[in-house]
């Protein structure tokens, strides 16, 4: 390890001041020191499975009289003869706190200074995932990819591993394979010729000029092929699936932005891409700078499932230009990141009943998740004491759908011309820093303050209420326009199956023809709602084939199908979903499905896990250990 003095470059002017530190899931004494740049001189070893190289951090001092630098890190740093410590033991769920020593001859009062660490990652680093050739779809090359949100940062390079801590970022990565990372390209050169008869590298080399904080490190690596998706848009994924993945994007990407631009402000990230990962990719999307990360279920073949690249989309004001200060305040990246997506759509289509239709969806994944913590559960708070837990345990829908509400609370309480002025104001006010719900409250609180009317309607906000009461908040009068013929037709087969004298209804094909693939999913949850689930197994096979729901390609769907037949002991879709859970890795779609299959045939969801362990992520594959200890 070596410290040495920033470079003249990177050293700012000026005396720093101390920090208040609001992060409990973090290790590192931010509030002392804080990174300013991050670069990464890494190399991609598919056969080792391992990344190995340099992390270089310049840090500012803060603090003036601190002469030690704690960061957090999973790994172990290999410089015998560096003043470090890497602590005993692990201090879980953080890792290992690495304490560094600052040499004597250190000038206490200089702003900066630099550290760089030789790191390897280890098998049981928890950002990467690694594919062997075999997992991809065409077989023929190995694929990495990485996965920082929300403290998994910190087991690839030791840093400063919390969302109130941001840097700009310089990455070199040398592979075999193309490589994409979380910043504009500036490479790729240096071909390196193998000695052993395997391929060559290339030094793939990206730099991001707008400070991020670490969880949105980003790296991929495979085989891949990019085209456009708009003057500004390119997708990348597997050469096999590259004109199915340009045809789902190239007709909403552009528009999407232009939407988003009007509520907001312009794009700050010069390009707007989207990689479309394996099937094991554990969220819907992760919304790294410059290049999203997506789920293959988005591409479905019917331009059903674009709203991902909406919300990912939207991710680019609300958590990367402006992110949450702690997990705590994770309403503030995702209930934003929804507020924006639906007034997208709402531009898109042209009319507010979309939007609306869209957070009923939301409403319902709100009501599992509640369902699946408990009412009282402080993760059911909008912000929930995280202190010594580990925030991927907390991750649901509430702070996505709770947090909507509360914006959408907003916009109808002010009226939306007054909401639309606040809007901008906020983005501009936090741009490229982090921010917790106090700093949200004053500033709003603020921007009103000589609006008499405004003012009074804000001090009568129960905002302690909102904050920290668990449970449901106040359900909005949402236009169910769209969602009516859905509660329609569910309440024909709920009378069909309680076999009601009244009812003459037959299901026919026709039904469902005029439907998106979203009302049927408000359709089928309709169902799963009923109390006592009284649908039949007969009836989930007269469903599944009369409207071809048995044989959908559109994961959002049939997941919902499965689902509903696990609730009601229908035998026949036991098979079948093991199957999808064997193809599919997203925690959306695998965690209800394991979690009925596990009730209703505890043998089959236990080999299912065993076949496809290592198929999933390792966020993932922790989720599902941990259903299995739930429901032991």
């Amino acid at each position: 390890m070596v410290i040495r003095p920033a470079s003249e470059s990177v050293a700012k002017t000026g005396a720093a001041s101390m920090r208040q530190r609001r992060d409990p899931n973090t290790l590192a004494n931010y509030d002392q020191w804080t990174t300013t740049h991050t670069t990464t001189d890494f190399t991609i070893d598919f056969d080792a499975k391992r990344l190995k190289g340099t992390v270089h951090l310049t840090l500012e001092n803060l603090a003036k009289d601190s002469r030690q630098i704690i960061l957090d890190t999973s790994v172990r740093a290999n410089d015998e003869t560096a003043e470090y410590q890497l602590a005993a033991s692990r201090i879980e769920p953080y890792g290992t706190p690495l304490t560094i020593s600052l040499p004597a001859k250190t000038d206490p009062t200089a702003s900066h200074v630099t550290l760089s660490i030789d790191v390897a990652t280890t098998k049981d680093c928890t950002a990467l995932q690694w594919l062997t050739p075999a997992q991809t779809s065409n077989k023929k090359h190995p694929y990495i990819f990485s996965q920082c949100q929300a403290i998994h940062a910190r087991s690839l390079f030791p840093c400063q591993d919390t969302p109130d801590v941001k840097s700009t970022f310089t990455f070199n990565i040398r592979s075999p394979l193309p490589v994409l990372a979380s910043g504009l390209p500036t490479g790729p050169k240096d071909f390196q010729p193998s000695k052993d008869g395997k391929p060559g590298t290339l030094l793939y080399t990206f730099h991001q000029e707008i400070p991020m904080p670490s969880y949105l490190f980003a790296l991929a690596s495979g085989d891949i092929a990019s085209a456009s998706i708009g003057p500004r848009s390119t997708v990348w994924t597997g050469p096999e699936e590259l004109t199915a993945s340009q045809w789902e994007f190239e007709k909403d990407t552009e528009a999407y932005i232009q939407a988003a631009e009007k509520v907001v402000y312009p794009y700050a990230w010069t390009t707007y891409n989207v990689l479309v990962l394996p099937p094991s990719f554990p969220y819907g999307g992760m919304e790294n700078p410059v290049y999203t990360f997506a789920t293959p279920t988005v591409v479905s073949g019917d331009r059903q499932n674009v709203d991902v690249i909406a919300h990912e989309l939207s991710h680019s004001w609300s958590g990367n230009l402006v992110s949450n200060a702690s997990w705590e305040h994770f309403w503030l990246n995702e209930g934003w990141t929804e507020y924006l997506e639906r007034r997208i759509i709402a531009a898109v289509h042209g009319s507010d009943q979309y939007r609306d239709f869209s957070a009923i969806i939301g409403w319902k994944a709100l009501e599992d998740s509640i369902a699946q913590f408990g009412e009282d559960h402080n993760f059911t708070k909008l912000i929930p004491d995280l202190k010594g837990k580990d925030p991927d345990d907390a991750f649901s829908s509430v702070p996505y759908e709770k947090g909507f509400v509360f914006l959408y609370h907003f916009e109808k309480l002010l009226g939306i011309e007054k909401w639309d002025k606040f809007i901008p104001h906020y983005f501009t006010t936090f741009k490229q820093k982090s921010v917790d719900s106090y700093e949200f409250k004053a500033t709003l609180l603020d921007f009103f303050a000589n609006d008499a009317d405004a003012a009074k309607k804000l001090q009568n906000v129960d905002w302690d209420t909102w904050f920290y009461a668990p449970g449901f908040p106040p359900k909005p009068d949402f236009d169910t326009t769209l969602a009516d013929q859905c509660y329609a037709l569910a309440d024909k087969w709920q009378a069909l199956a309680e076999n009601r004298k009244e009812s003459d209804f037959k299901p026919s094909a026709k039904d469902i023809e005029s439907w998106t693939a979203n009302q049927s999913v408000v359709f089928l949850e309709r169902l799963q709602s009923l109390p006592d689930h009284p649908i039949t197994p007969e009836l989930i096979n007269l469903m599944g084939t009369t409207y071809g729901y048995e044989s959908s390609k559109n994961v959002e769907l049939v997941s919902r199908f499965y689902t509903l037949g696990l609730m009601s002991r229908a035998e026949s879709v036991y098979k079948p979903t093991a199957e999808l859970l064997g193809e599919v890795g997203r925690m959306k779609f695998v965690r209800p499905l394991y979690r009925q299959l596990i009730m209703r045939d505890r043998k089959l969801a236990g080999r299912t896990f065993e076949e496809n362990r290592d198929f999933y992520h390792p966020i993932c594959r922790g989720m599902v250990e941990k259903l299995f200890e739930k429901h032991g």
